[in-house]
């Protein structure tokens, strides 16, 4: 699933979406692919949570669906076994200002610096073969679940970190990291759950 010229980090990916938006007045969705990657499925999931957690970009109404969407597809393509990422124009058009990226990026550097410490190549059968596409299965449903987050304060925000887990241990072939998105995964189905107006 990754491709030779990965981001083998958070830092780096944030880094890679900085240079290659800096020229630019309003990103898309298409524009953010290019920057991690097209062919990475590892590291778009992780740009769809670090997206997600970003103030004032997951904020945004419709956002976390949009990146929820964004997973399925590119989850839902790792399942069939294709070699790239495909996405319809009319998300891959969606964009925000730089203005705003760049401000959810700044926000990031510390804490992508400080989970970048602790991550590692452990327990890498969680993250390939058989272990993967269970990952890729419980990641699509966080994503899935994103348009309900929307309705109850603060779990989108847990959604976006567990997808963001998920991508970096795929990335840094952490399994131990994959344990975690699986726990922050199933506390934000319980907080969702909890709190919908049954």
């Amino acid at each position: 699933m990754n491709q030779p010229n990965d981001p083998e980090s958070l830092t780096e990916l944030v880094a890679r979406i900085r240079d290659h938006t800096r020229n630019q007045d309003r990103v898309s969705v298409g524009d953010l692919m290019t920057a991690v990657g097209e062919r990475s499925f590892g590291p778009l999931v992780l740009l769809a949570g670090l997206v997600t957690v970003a103030p004032l970009i997951g904020d945004i109404p419709g956002v976390p669906t949009l990146l929820g969407l964004l997973v399925l597809l590119t989850l839902g393509q790792l399942l069939f076994q294709r070699r790239s990422v495909w996405i319809p124009s009319r998300l891959s058009n969606r964009h925000i200002s730089k203005q705003t990226l760049f401000k959810g990026l700044q926000w990031a550097d510390k804490p992508a610096a400080f989970v970048d410490h602790w991550t590692r190549r452990r327990l890498p059968w969680l993250v390939s073969g058989a272990g993967q596409s269970l990952m890729a299965l419980i990641c699509m449903a966080v994503a899935a679940a994103m348009p309900m987050m929307e309705l109850i304060p603060f779990s989108a925000n847990g959604g976006g970190l567990a997808l963001m887990a998920f991508g970096l241990s795929i990335v840094a072939r952490d399994g131990l990291l994959a344990l975690v998105a699986i726990a922050t995964s199933v506390g934000t189905g319980w907080l969702v759950i909890t709190n919908l107006p049954w």
